[in-house]
């Protein structure tokens, strides 16, 4: 009778060790499986798959505070949710240090302060490496070009559909607005702090090209 208890137990429950082992076993091997998947994803953006990766990265990184340093101070930066392609780019652009060895390239006083290029070996390495990739442009009506308003840049020639560079971008110093730039740029953030910084920089010594005659250097972190 016994052995028939025994044997009854036995074929409904496993040995406690051996399933404390498995599971062990079992979470190491998800670790390492998502380990996995997330440097395969951190590697693959590129021109044909640009709005599947950055859905899916947008979804696993949700920030939305941004702080860009500079020798003129700091600028506090919002980014809309509401344009989710271009707020997962400069996160995801952030995330990778690219930003950092770029400048504001160029200064247009009561206009603009625009960024995210440079001469830096790192910087075309990085452009090169993710394949020049563009974004479709996320027009929202209540996103306008008011003053710290946050706007990707873009080619205007041969470019109908207003593709937006993922590397570069500019921020309207016009206390005005530029609003005639409204739904020819995707509007994806704004400065929520840092305006007497940007007042610094507009005041910077230019050339005839608007670019900075001493580079305007920034670090661009994640502040949430």
């Amino acid at each position: 009778m016994l052995s028939v208890l025994y044997q009854c137990k036995d074929t409904k429950k496993s040995d406690p060790i051996e399933t404390i082992i498995n599971k062990k076993k079992k979470a190491v091997e998800k670790k390492l499986e998502e380990e996995k998947k997330i440097e395969k994803a951190w590697d693959s953006l590129n021109s044909k798959n640009t709005e599947a990766f950055l859905t899916e990265f947008g979804k696993q990184n949700t920030a939305t505070k941004i702080l860009i340093k500079t020798d003129f101070g700091k600028i506090k930066i919002r980014l809309y949710e509401d344009v989710p392609i271009h707020r997962a780019n400069f996160v995801f652009l952030t995330k990778i240090n690219y930003f950092n060895t770029t400048v504001f390239y160029r200064v247009a006083k009561n206009f603009v302060i625009q960024g995210g290029n440079s001469d830096e070996i790192y910087t075309q390495k990085e452009r090169r490496k993710y394949g020049n990739y563009l974004l479709k442009p996320e027009f929202r009506k209540k996103r306008s070009h008011k003053y710290g308003a946050l706007a990707a840049a873009r080619q205007w020639e041969k470019n109908p559909n207003k593709l937006s560079s993922p590397f570069e971008f500019y921020i309207v110093h016009q206390r005005n607005g530029a609003h005639h730039l409204d739904n020819e740029h995707t509007v994806f953030g704004e400065v929520v702090a840092g305006f007497d910084t940007m007042d610094k920089i507009s005041k910077v010594k230019v050339g005839q090209d608007e670019w900075p005659i001493n580079d305007v250097k920034m670090t661009v972190e994640i502040l949430n």
